[in-house]
């Protein structure tokens, strides 16, 4: 992690450890980096939080969200190890049929997993909204944890960091971002629904440009909630009032506020010097993706790449790809590399002279770092 000076302490906040889950004991609370004697299930966590007005929301989620995890895994973890999630977690069976409904909704082990961590995201969103307010603090964050678990990896993200699986031959995108322009329909559709959200204050059309004043009374492109092409309305003077969404790319904001549509916190967060809340418009839940590292043919750098915004505003996907294939080979025998290459990473958006970068691009916002070496994640599944 490092800090652009943005603020007195880092927006950007990050944890890591071993998972220990038991079986289910209620009232048991213990250390989650401890090794645990009665664990039943052990994985590892890596999480990463970009926050926004101020560092409060992300130092609560870093330092909260794994507890959430671990408890809501414990509370399926029999499921999680049977040979098929049952449908009563005490193992009764009330309709012989049971097993088979199982099956037809194709619900599997994974599928707890990823359950798991949508509730555990809406439980930390809960907490911190709960702690600021106590607090008379304020903010958010984005949220992006991978968890290795059972021979699999699962990426949930909730805003605009992102995760990427770099192999010798392969780039694979593990994460999707959350901005109001990737989720203009959903936004649109909630301001369509509940227009009282707006307060009279905002459009929830879009149109190619911001409408001025002379463009009333003629017929100019636009789309709505239901729509993903685009067609033509004739100006109304209600057209004017400023976007739900307005900007693009990485400058497109909601209600003219944030640049992001999910993530933890922003409970307090209105438009300026307005009553209009922007919660209602975001999601805590986050989109998992389920990568299957045991069936996959591991080389020693094979790795997948988290980070920040900060990264991805100034490296693709391909840039850090190759960079990662430049440093890795010529350091295997260096038991840091992956430490190593995760600051390059980081040194590599601030400009210099080596760096991939556009001449001049040079990332002004905090940037952090993992990256995970899956081969070591792979042999341990396979000792499991």
């Amino acid at each position: 992690i490092i800090n652009a000076e943005k603020s007195e302490f880092n927006e950007d906040q990050a944890a890591c450890g071993k998972l220990c889950i038991r079986r289910c004991e209620f009232g048991a609370e213990e250390e989650w980096l401890t090794l645990c004697p009665e664990e039943f299930l052990t994985g590892h966590y890596w999480a990463l939080f970009d926050g926004h007005g101020g560092p409060a929301a992300a130092i609560l989620a870093a330092n909260t969200l794994h507890s959430c995890l671990r408890r809501q895994l414990e509370a399926v973890v029999e499921g999680l190890v049977a040979t098929q999630p049952p449908m009563h977690l005490n193992g009764r069976c009330i309709c012989s049929s049971d097993p088979q409904f199982v099956e037809e909704k194709g619900i599997r082990a994974e599928d707890l997993v990823i359950g798991a961590l949508e509730s555990a995201f809406q439980e930390c969103d809960e907490v911190i909204g709960r702690e600021l307010e106590a607090s008379g603090q304020v903010g958010g964050c984005t949220a992006l944890v991978a968890v290795s678990l059972q021979g699999k990896l699962y990426v949930a993200n909730a805003g605009d960091s992102r995760a990427i699986l770099v192999r010798r031959d392969e780039i694979r995108p593990l994460s999707f971002e959350f901005t109001p322009e990737t989720e203009r329909q959903r936004i649109q559709q909630l301001a369509f629904v509940y227009p009282e959200l707006l307060a009279g204050e905002f459009t929830r059309l879009e149109f190619p440009r911001r409408l001025k004043g002379d463009d009333l009374g003629q017929k100019v492109l636009f789309r709505d909630h239901h729509m993903s092409g685009w067609s033509y309305k004739r100006v109304e003077k209600s057209d004017l009032k400023y976007p739900l969404i307005h900007g693009q790319g990485r400058q497109a904001r909601l209600l003219g506020t944030l640049a992001v549509s999910r993530g933890l916190g922003d409970h307090q967060l209105r438009v300026l010097d307005t009553n209009i809340q922007l919660k209602p418009f975001l999601l805590s839940v986050p989109q998992v993706t389920v990568l299957d590292v045991g069936q996959l043919e591991l080389q020693e750098d094979d790795v997948v790449v988290m980070a920040t915004d900060g990264l991805w505003d100034v490296l693709s996907n391909e840039q850090v790809a190759w960079l990662v294939r430049s440093f890795l080979p010529g350091n295997q025998e260096d038991p840091h590399r992956f430490l190593k290459l995760a600051q390059m990473l980081i040194h590599s958006t601030q400009g210099k002279e080596d760096s991939p970068t556009e001449e001049g691009q040079v990332s002004y916002d905090d940037v952090s770092v993992f990256v995970i070496p899956l081969h070591s994640q792979g042999q341990e599944s396979s000792s499991h």
